[in-house]
């Protein structure tokens, strides 16, 4: 009689035993989901780099002389057109005087030469002197005012050079180098100061070739440094060098920044983020719905319905670029689909789940 209750019972226990491994009376995990929605933002590239001067010159006098005067020094900020040194004018300034007297005296010779041209011009109307005295007359006014000219251009040459005794700054910006002394002897081609403009400055970056056909001109472009502090600055591409180094596997990417408070110097170093426009074939999701698969790819889940109930489905993705918690991806996902961000480190392919959404 024991032997056949025992019998009995093994029918009631075997089919316990399949119902509770029935997966539609499984109880679905819960889950937290968002949906997946068109990336709003482009990737990111950041590079670091080093300034230098748009405008870097080392400046000469325009004339030999005797430096009388230096009204800078190294360090000092000056505007264009600011007088940096005075050479001693005294020598030209007679042969100025010299050349003035010249052109004084052969106005004078040109003055009676034509006085003789009209005379002349005269007296042949009345037939008293011949025709060819007043050619002669003619010739010599030409050879006068012909000399007067070239008194008068030597003249101003003359005040010319005294003025280039004067040395202007050509361009606002900071005499980094001062390299002479007042009663020096300097001549034309000597380097007396350095002049660095500081409110441009120019970045020069190291990309890697594969970027190349990706940064244009329409690309936004950020300036960090340890100079603005918290701030950033604005910079536009002004140069993108079609030739790649060997060795590195990068080109030139050459930035222009306007710095009107002069805190970037040549020199310094900097970061710039670029920020490549959005790819539309590119879907947006929260970092946290990805996961590593085994052979080092990266998957998500997302929610199917499936005869009424809600079930896991793996999708491979791949993931581009990142910014603020979410990440840029491409794969087996449209955009609107439910994607598992919470509850999905144990989920299963197929697993009956119960979806909420993320509290504000």
């Amino acid at each position: 009689m024991g032997v056949a209750l025992l019998l009995a019972a093994i029918p009631s226990l075997s089919a316990c035993s399949l119902a509770g491994d029935d997966p539609a009376e499984e109880t679905p995990a819960r889950v937290i989901v968002e949906r997946a929605a068109e990336a709003g933002f482009g990737e990111r590239l950041s590079f670091s780099g080093t300034f230098t001067a748009e405008q870097d010159v080392m400046l000469s006098p325009r004339v030999d002389g005797l430096v009388s005067r230096l009204h800078v020094d190294a360090g000092d900020r000056v505007r264009g057109g600011h007088v940096l040194l005075d050479l001693d004018p005294q020598v030209a300034r007679q042969a100025l005087d010299r050349t003035r007297a010249q052109h004084q005296q052969v106005t004078a010779v040109r003055s009676e030469a034509e006085r003789q041209l009209n005379i002349a011009r005269q007296l042949g109307e009345e037939e008293f002197i011949a025709a060819t005295q007043i050619e002669e007359r003619e010739s010599e006014l030409a050879i006068a005012r012909a000399a007067e000219a070239s008194a008068r251009a030597s003249a101003r040459e003359q005040a010319v050079l005294i003025e280039r005794h004067r040395l202007p700054a050509p361009f606002s910006g900071v005499i980094s180098e001062r390299l002479t002394e007042a009663g020096a002897w300097v001549a034309r081609g000597t380097p007396v100061f350095r002049l660095v403009a500081t409110d441009r400055v120019r970045l020069d970056l190291q990309v890697p070739q594969e970027r190349y056909d990706q940064i244009d001109d329409g690309v936004e472009v950020r300036i960090h440094s340890p100079a603005l502090g918290d701030a950033s600055l604005p910079a536009r591409i002004i140069a993108k060098v079609p030739a790649v180094d060997s060795d590195t596997r990068a080109f030139l990417l050459r930035l222009l920044v306007r710095d009107p408070e002069g805190r970037l110097l040549p020199g310094m170093s900097a970061r710039a983020e670029i920020v490549l426009p959005r790819r539309a074939d590119v879907l947006s999701i929260s970092g946290d719905a990805l996961l590593r698969q085994a052979d080092g790819g990266q998957s998500v889940f997302v929610i199917e319905s499936t005869d009424g109930s809600r079930i896991a489905r793996r999708r491979t993705v791949r993931p581009l670029y990142r910014q603020d918690g979410k990440v840029a991806i491409t794969g087996d996902l449209r955009a609107g689909q439910f994607v598992v961000i919470k509850g999905n480190e144990g989920l299963q392919e197929g697993q009956a789940v119960d979806p909420g959404r993320p509290s504000s």
